[in-house]
């Protein structure tokens, strides 16, 4: 897991946004956690290069695991299957796709941008 300390990082993030890594810690299709304040984010780097953050809480298990999850992808919307009971859910918007007979629970997601070369989230505490 990745901790995330503004004291130590040497990239300034402009107001809102705050860097989580260098891309190169990034593996494509590989989930990372990042722990930012007191909550666990989970980052995806996709073949696209494009970078999805969402929480790495698992509503359904109620553990920290989505970052273990299994990248895919349904029709065209790239997703992640829960490692433990195999809900899943779309990186872009957090939805829920398939449930596996339980009520549909949405995961939150953070914007993501790059900027040279470095991953910044929009931070905005979770409530």
């Amino acid at each position: 897991m990745t901790l995330v300390d503004p004291q130590t990082t040497t990239t300034a993030a402009p107001d809102g946004w705050v860097r989580i890594c260098a891309l190169d810690d990034l593996e494509v299709e590989r989930g990372r956690a990042a722990l930012l304040g007191g909550t666990q984010i989970a980052l995806f780097l996709l073949h696209s290069g494009r970078v999805h953050a969402v929480s790495n809480f698992d509503p359904y298990s109620r553990a920290h695991v989505i970052s273990r999850g299994i990248v895919g992808t349904r029709q065209d919307a790239p997703t992640v299957a829960s490692p433990m009971y195999k809900q899943v859910f779309d990186l872009r918007t957090g939805a829920c796709l398939d449930a596996q007979g339980k009520d549909p629970v949405a995961l939150h997601v953070w914007p993501v941008t790059i900027s040279d070369d470095q991953v910044l989230v929009r931070w905005e505490a979770q409530s």
